[in-house]
């Protein structure tokens, strides 16, 4: 079986991980997770999302965020070679990031989202498919003029948690309109576990003979039904080389009840259980790809450590694997 030799590992704890958590995630610690994954390897990070908190008090801080990253010591020669993303669901988001830029500490990247299934993309955005293409048209040009990649994501490819099935064919057609609209590359996600293996190499295999550029693509699973590291296989087979992932395989839905008070999030949770989300593994993923032979850029060991303190600052034990078991032996352990 062929793999990829070498892959581009992005890490979007600070963002997607953190928004599920049912406390507020101090500013400082955050800013430590972003300094040390830069300097354990990572360059593409997503950290905050700078639509309304009230919805979701854990980005109230992402202006603050963002000027402590730019701000940072540990990063003063180190940003130049770093993406930094932040979601941008509707239009004030986006000339939030806009102004941001302007100033000299927003974020490289944005992030729009579509949902195949009509009913997910309303419940996530607040509009009708139609009208937020016809947003993204003209934002995308507004981003581009101030300096900024857009990021187009399509979600619920294999399935939807209201809906039901999907087709994997109205996820390429959508990759293409937002190519055509002038999107920078492309998130692929599952966002609530709904992919199995077969069908992941089967979409992306579908992608990749369409927009056989492996830089448009990134590869986005949830581990909601176990299966994210046999998806992530199943995409190295089909070409993908662009992942993104959470330390601990923590994330998901925006939490609906923070620091004790009820919160709007995106409103009712998908399962019964909100602790059954959660993303890949961002250790278990690179560890396994190191393992695997496959060239991560990422200091492997210090990421293990980064995954440790990660389970301090949330409080609990998190999905990974390695930090507890460490990488394999490569030689007599004397035990």
């Amino acid at each position: 079986m062929k793999y990829p030799a070498k892959v581009v590992l992005g890490d979007i704890t600070v963002r997607d991980g953190f928004q599920h958590e049912g406390k507020i995630i101090p500013t400082q610690a955050k800013l430590w997770c972003v300094e040390q994954l830069i300097l354990a390897g990572y360059k593409r990070l997503e950290v905050t999302n700078l639509g309304n908190p009230a919805g979701m008090p854990q980005f109230a801080d992402a202006d603050q965020l963002l000027q402590a990253i730019h701000g940072s010591k540990l990063l003063k020669d180190k940003l130049r070679e770093v993406e930094l993303t932040a979601v941008t669901i509707r239009e004030k988001a986006v000339l939030r990031a806009i102004e941001a830029r302007q100033k000299g500490w927003g974020p490289d990247r944005i992030l729009f989202m579509v949902s195949t299934s009509e009913a997910h993309h309303r419940k996530n955005s607040g509009i009708s498919l139609e009208e937020y293409w016809k947003m993204c048209e003209t934002y995308i040009k507004k981003a581009h003029e101030n300096g900024i990649r857009v990021c187009g994501t399509v979600s619920t490819i294999w399935g939807c948690p209201i809906a039901g099935p999907t087709d994997l064919k109205k996820a390429v057609e959508f990759t293409r309109r937002f190519l055509d609209i002038g999107a920078d590359d492309i998130e692929h996600a599952d966002h609530d576990g709904s992919a199995p293996p077969n069908k992941v190499f089967e979409y992306f295999s579908m992608v990749l003979k369409e927009f056989p550029d492996p830089k448009l693509h990134v590869a986005h699973f949830h581990v909601t039904r176990g299966w994210g590291l046999a998806n992530v296989l199943a995409a190295l087979q089909a070409g993908i080389t662009h992942f993104e992932s959470t330390l601990g395989g923590i994330g998901g839905q925006p939490a609906n009840f923070v620091d004790g008070c009820p919160v709007a999030g995106t409103g009712k949770h998908y399962y019964a259980d909100p602790g059954i989300v959660g993303l890949v593994s961002t250790e278990d993923m690179a560890v396994m790809m190191d393992e695997m032979g496959i060239e991560t850029g990422i200091n492997i060991d210090r990421l293990l450590e980064i995954g440790q303190m990660t389970e301090r600052i949330v409080g609990r034990r998190l999905r990974s694997e390695t930090i507890h078991t460490g990488r394999i032996p490569k030689k007599p352990t004397g035990r």
